[in-house]
């Protein structure tokens, strides 16, 4: 459940039905917060101090932080919606809003560093529709629609389509100047990074190896990039990835982590486990990563937060009370972490937002 009240933009959009859905959704929000204490906490998860659930039901992701440490923006699939829309939000879960559309599929947000303005991905410009889900009858795939890459306002008006471009482009984030964009993009034939202006201007290749190069995010400083990646060891493997590819598909099941200068000069390995390491986020030291992995489940379902300095070395596990949590974000002066998970979950696939005191 979202806690989420229909400003006029939002109502216009939503027409009367959809408004209707979403005031029953947040009068559930409210009650399901009134009902609920603080979540569940391990003691081995001494860093996660003063532990607090930001939304309740459905299915919440990728919640990042402005650079105040004030409002979160996240994806949300919630009634009246058939899938992920954008949504801001108050750091304590107040006030949530919606900026995308309500049309197509919406992923990837994140703030411009003065506020002014939002980043996500959207296929709307292809249908309103949501977007079909992909045949997994032949395993677990992730399916690679036809993002553009948009801006808008923080009230969702002045919506600008920046990258405009047939298949992938999403994934993106905003460095600390404003001024640079990196993103993921299929449009050289394979999913590599690149960067572009905040007009979508002067696009350039960060990466070139065979493989899936995403997920990428500049350090809180705008000095590095810390991305996951799934290069294919052999011509097997990297012929399956080809395979999927032409077919607008991946096989998400093995990514390690890597980070670089911002210019994708510097280029370093920093994991090599073998495991589905991914959502990498450096903490505003610089020295030292936050992600998800699984590498701690020999089945490779279950996925935890780790931490470990930029080379590497220092592995720690983070949380250990929910089957699945990801996309963990330091806030600037590194005193919270947000993060998303099933974490006390009252229904199969339901994922929150979760916000914790960081403690060293």
């Amino acid at each position: 459940m979202l806690d989420w009240a229909p400003d006029r933009r939002s109502l216009l959009r939503l027409g009367l039905t959809g408004a209707a859905a979403a005031l029953r959704e947040t009068l559930s929000a409210r009650r399901a917060r009134a009902a609920n204490g603080a979540p569940a906490r391990d003691p081995r998860e001494r860093h996660l101090g003063g532990l607090r659930q930001l939304t309740f039901g459905g299915q919440n992701a990728e919640a990042y932080f402005d650079w105040t440490g004030e409002r979160l923006v996240f994806q949300s699939t919630r009634p009246p919606f058939g899938c992920d829309q954008i949504f801001t939000m108050r750091a304590d879960g107040s006030q949530a809003r919606l900026v995308s559309t309500g049309k197509g599929r919406t992923t990837c947000a994140y703030f411009f560093p003065d506020g002014s303005r939002l980043l996500y991905a959207s296929t709307h410009h292809a249908g309103a529709d949501c977007p079909p889900p992909p045949d997994r009858s032949g395993g677990y795939v992730w399916p690679l629609y036809d993002y553009d890459l948009y801006t808008c306002a923080p009230d969702g008006g002045d919506l600008r389509r920046i990258v405009a471009h047939p298949g992938y482009d999403a994934e993106g984030a905003v460095a600390a100047d404003g001024r640079r964009i990196v993103f993921t993009s299929l449009r050289e034939g394979d999913l590599d990074l690149y960067l572009c202006d905040p007009d979508g201007g002067h696009v350039r290749r960060l990466t070139d190896r065979p493989g899936y190069d995403g997920g990428p995010f500049f350090s809180w400083d705008g000095r590095q990039i810390v991305w996951r990646a799934y290069y294919p060891p052999d011509a097997a493997a990297l012929a399956e990835y080809r395979a999927l590819l032409a077919r607008g598909l991946v096989r998400p099941l093995r990514a390690e982590l890597f980070v670089m200068d911002a210019d994708g000069s510097g280029v370093r390995q920093v994991t090599a486990n073998g495991a589905a390491n991914w959502a990498p986020f450096l903490h505003p030291d610089g020295e030292r990563i936050v992600f998800a992995s699984n590498l701690h489940d020999p089945g490779r379902f279950d996925f935890a937060l780790y931490l470990c300095r930029r080379d590497g070395r220092g592995l720690e596990r983070l949380t250990y009370a929910e089957s699945f949590v990801a996309f963990p974000m330091f806030s600037r002066d590194g005193g919270r972490l947000v993060f998303c998970g099933n974490r006390g979950a009252a229904a199969p696939r339901e994922y929150n937002v979760f916000l914790a005191d960081w403690v060293d």
